[in-house]
């Protein structure tokens, strides 16, 4: 049966989502979501790997039940009612792929295309390579197939064992400030204004819609700093996934200005996988790792091309 959706359902139509709660193979409960509760959108069912920590808000056309596309996905683990794992370690891509295939399963899901954003590509490759009866393509979005911290702050050209120490360093910090750092992030105003200011550094480019992203944003910061640190450097773990195992269609789109997911190293998986033989193609937006809600109809449409190549 469906639950109430978690804070901020109440400025987001009540109907357009819905949330289980379910149970992973290792006993964690986790908060899975739909974006057609009634079973009223005639279109394609995607699975969506979540970027790290994120929420449904932060894809507000995909909540539209005239987007054309089925979502099922989940909250990660101590996220937005997903409950933490009894054994703190179970934070890594390979629990995370446990969590996704538990989600399929209780939607009655045998295999679907899935879709990833951020760390989330690492979760839908990895469940590709090992289950690959289960996965039918790949529209992977600012994300790399693993080893995610070495592209990270691309723009900055930076050594990959560089940008991998200094990343990681950040979020062992953000791990033992959050003491500090939760109360403060806790009383930020986030709302159409404080997005608009975000925008102006470069971290995220101008948004369509900015009442939409401030929900999102908003509902991001109600996750501890330190939690959302540890779920990290747990992700941190996860290699390169052997793209020679991968055999299926897949999609890259990548942002110029992403600083968490190099475009360079996304660009390279998808030519990698098409010198093989496999049907793969590579897109660059101009954006940042939030492209999705800068440039939502381009986005969108990409996705739906894929969907329409996939079937």
């Amino acid at each position: 049966m469906s639950t109430p959706a978690p804070r901020p359902e109440q400025r987001v139509r009540p109907s357009s989502i819905a949330f289980r709660d379910i149970l992973s193979d290792d006993g964690t409960t986790v908060r899975a979501w739909t974006n057609d509760p009634d079973g009223v959108i005639d279109g394609p069912t995607v699975v969506l790997c979540n970027g790290l920590g994120t929420n449904p808000y932060l894809w507000p056309w995909l909540l539209d039940p005239e987007c054309g596309v089925r979502i099922v996905s989940w909250n990660h683990r101590g996220v937005g009612g997903s409950e933490r794992p009894r054994n703190r370690k179970h934070v890594e891509i390979e629990h995370f792929v446990q969590d996704g295939l538990s989600v399929m399963d209780h939607f009655g899901i045998d295999n679907a295309v899935l879709m990833g954003w951020s760390m989330g590509v690492n979760t839908a490759f990895e469940l590709a390579y090992r289950h690959p009866e289960r996965v039918r393509g790949i529209f992977a979005m600012c994300g790399v197939p693993g080893d995610t911290f070495s592209t990270m702050l691309a723009p900055l050209h930076l050594p990959r064992f560089v940008a991998r120490a200094v990343t990681i360093n950040a979020c062992r910090v953000a791990q033992h400030a959050g003491l500090v750092v939760n109360p403060i992030a806790r009383r930020i105003p986030m709302g159409p204004r404080t997005v608009k200011l975000i925008t102006r550094t470069g971290f995220i480019f101008p948004v369509e819609d900015l009442e939409a992203t401030a929900i999102g944003l908003e509902e991001f910061l109600t996750t501890p700093i330190d939690w959302y640190a540890r779920l990290a450097i747990g992700t941190s773990r996860h290699p390169r996934v052997r793209l020679s195992q991968i055999h299926v269609p897949t999609m890259f789109v990548s942002a110029t200005y992403d600083v968490l997911a190099g475009a360079r190293d996304m660009a390279s998986a998808s030519r990698r996988l098409a010198e093989r033989g496999e049907e793969s193609e590579y897109v660059e937006l101009r954006g940042s790792h939030f492209v999705q809600l800068e440039q939502p109809d381009r986005v969108h449409q990409l996705l739906l091309d894929f969907l329409e190549r996939v079937a």
